[in-house]
């Protein structure tokens, strides 16, 4: 056995039997040469400040374990635990992995959505270590260079493990301040180049006698992959940024081999700190891993932790009860091409506020989700947390569909990024294979006004409301590039619009699917 190992029963972290692995077939070494690793990991919470209370619960489960043999403990997270610009919300980021005790995490791209004039304010006081080997600059001294290392040597119970990260090859087109860094000739590195960059860190690990090698990725589990099967030396990739939600080991799926026909273990745990995991490893002398288990946990399952509670309110200010949720929608499966019932009801909401015709986001910038139950302000604010501001601007029909047919291509994208496009004022069928069929603008009336897919009108504008990031290009969308000819910016973002929703109407909300995206198998 390797423990501990994630039951599922809430809040109880036990031991229990390792089934045989694919990883080989033999029975365990002998005791003396083998070492036990049991690793905490989290990736992609996008500040969502209850899943991480609830994780600080399943953490102290995990610590209070103790194993019937020696079994090193590590904490490790791989990227995107921050979000955004709101400095309250990256601080209790910040303060939630340093009560949970990680020691070392990726960078994602979120945590590059700080202005590059406030990373100093930021990144110094960091509990922890910040990873990325393959973020390239002209000037080594510069305000990301300065906290961000290559790698690491953890040491534990005499055992060293290599920890290398890698950013995501797509950072600059994901970030708001892309361009900022741009300009001081600060970027990542392609996959190829990664790869390389990655090899070069494990050998300079190897040659220190490591043989236990880590990687954060922040890469997204395509790439992940490719350079698991691309390197040699490296044991496990801890994985982040595509949101995938990968469990058990499985051959061909999280479980490779390397360059030198070594085991490689991939995982990920999904996004919004909906799930955290637990991978247990047994090495042999030489670093090689003979057997593992990864377990994934639901952070719902575990309570809040009070504590952690109290200091996030102190932080972030003590949320307020603003209405009812008499039916919520189910987690969606896929939260980037699924439609969404909850994207829906707060796109309806932002209409109400500005007054536009049709409302629009990528379903990438919409996070958090509702239960039945009172809904407060620190659950809305967790459906879009990035504070991108809500600007009207006038599209005409190209614009809509071009940015809807960029979108739909996402079901066949790595990844399925950028995501689909949710609305509000428009109607639409696309299929799995990323075509659009059929799109409608709703008329006041409720009646359907058909848009030409094929020759969309250039002179027919709507009034539209969309955030200044999309609105700006971000995520590639070049044809909604049309910030600097907005009517209008608003000093607010989508959550204000959904909680000045649920002030005025006082009567319980129904979240429902109403059909506006339609998904279609040819």
């Amino acid at each position: 056995m390797i423990n501990p190992a994630l039951s599922s029963r809430p809040q109880n972290l036990i031991s229990q039997n390792l089934r045989q692995n694919p990883l080989n077939n033999q029975s365990s070494p002998s005791r003396q040469d083998y070492t036990r690793t049991s690793i905490f990991y989290v990736n992609d919470y996008h500040g969502r400040a209850i899943n991480m209370e609830r994780t600080i619960t399943a953490s102290n489960e995990f610590d209070r374990f103790v194993p019937s043999e020696q079994t090193d403990k590590l904490k490790l997270a791989s990227g995107d635990i921050m979000l955004g610009e709101d400095s309250m919300i990256n601080k209790v980021a910040a303060t939630f992995l340093k009560i949970i005790g990680v020691t070392a995490s990726a960078v994602g791209n979120h945590e590059c959505d700080i202005n590059p004039a406030e990373i100093k304010n930021i990144f110094p006081s960091l509990s922890y270590t910040l990873l990325a080997c393959n973020l390239k600059s002209k000037d080594e001294n510069d305000d990301f260079h300065k906290y961000i290392k290559s790698s690491i040597v953890e040491e534990h119970n005499g055992n060293k493990y290599g920890i290398i990260g890698t950013v995501p090859t797509d950072l600059l087109t994901r970030l708001k301040y892309g361009s900022v860094l741009k300009e001081k000739n600060i970027e990542p590195a392609n996959i190829k180049e990664t790869i390389s960059m990655v090899q070069a860190e494990v050998d300079k690990l190897k040659a220190q006698g490591i043989n236990k090698i880590i990687l954060l990725s922040h890469s997204g589990y395509g790439y992940d992959v490719k350079i698991a099967k691309e390197t040699e030396g490296i044991d496990v990739i801890l994985g982040g940024h595509s949101h995938n939600l990968v469990t058990e080991i499985k051959e061909n799926v999280n479980l490779f081999n390397s360059k030198s026909g070594e085991p490689v273990i991939i995982t990920q745990a999904g996004r919004d700190g909906r799930n955290f995991g637990i991978l247990n490893l047994e090495f042999d002398q030489d670093g090689i891993i003979r057997r593992a288990q990864n377990n994934v946990g639901k952070t719902r399952i575990f309570s809040r932790n009070a504590p952690a509670r109290h200091v996030f309110d102190t932080i972030l200010g003590k949320p307020e009860v603003v209405g009812y949720i008499r039916t919520a929608p189910p987690i969606m499966q896929n939260d980037l091409i699924d439609p969404s019932p909850l994207a829906n009801f707060a796109l309806d909401a932002v209409r109400e506020d500005t007054g536009s015709e049709i409302a629009i986001i990528t379903s990438a910038l919409l996070r958090g989700s509702f239960e039945k139950g009172r809904v407060d302000t620190r659950t809305i604010s967790e459906l879009s947390p990035f504070k991108n501001k809500i600007a009207n601007i006038y599209y005409t029909e190209k614009d809509l569909v071009d940015a809807i047919k960029f979108a739909a291509k996402s079901f066949n994208n790595r990844n399925n990024k950028p995501g689909l496009i949710y609305v509000s004022g428009l109607r639409y069928t696309v299929n799995r294979q990323g075509e659009v069929k059929d799109l409608n603008f709703v008329k006041p009336d409720g009646s359907l006004e058909k848009i030409d897919l094929e020759n969309p009108r250039t002179d027919k504008k709507y009034l539209v409301s969309v955030n200044d990031y999309i609105a700006a290009g971000g995520d590639n969308f070049s044809m909604l590039d049309k910030i600097a000819q907005a009517e209008k910016v608003f000093d607010y973002d989508l959550t204000k619009c959904v909680e000045d929703y649920f002030r005025k109407h006082k009567e319980p909300v129904d979240i429902v699917d109403d059909g506006r995206i339609t998904i279609v198998d040819n």
